[in-house]
């Protein structure tokens, strides 16, 4: 997400490229439409998940996704609700792909 976009606009057009992609991706929980954060939550179909975040890397300077949570479904909502009590403007986007799709290591993703 450039600072320029709008999260809104990053959210509308991930999901188009999930879509595109034939990997379904939904909103769990809609943020604020300008400067809301994102939150992607990637579930595996096995009970597993993971969830990622937006973050900085220091020796390059560059936005990269990280992993915030990972293991049991349970465990993982428990931390983005966590995430979510700390940033209430927070946008949650639940991708499920048994493969382990996510599409945040695309080029324009991070």
């Amino acid at each position: 997400m450039s600072p320029r976009l709008s999260a809104e606009f990053w959210v509308k057009a991930y999901l188009a490229r999930l879509r595109l992609a034939g990997i379904p991706g939904f909103v769990v929980a809609h943020g604020d439409d300008t400067a809301g954060a994102v939150l992607v939550k990637l579930n595996t179909l096995d009970g597993q998940a993971r969830a990622f975040q937006r973050s900085f890397d220091l020796m390059s300077g560059d936005r990269v996704w990280v992993v915030l949570a990972e293991g049991d479904e349970a465990g993982v909502d428990a931390a983005i609700a966590r995430q979510r009590g700390f940033d209430p403007d927070l946008w949650v986007i639940e991708v499920e792909d048994r493969y382990g799709r996510h599409l945040l290591d695309e080029p324009g993703l991070a």
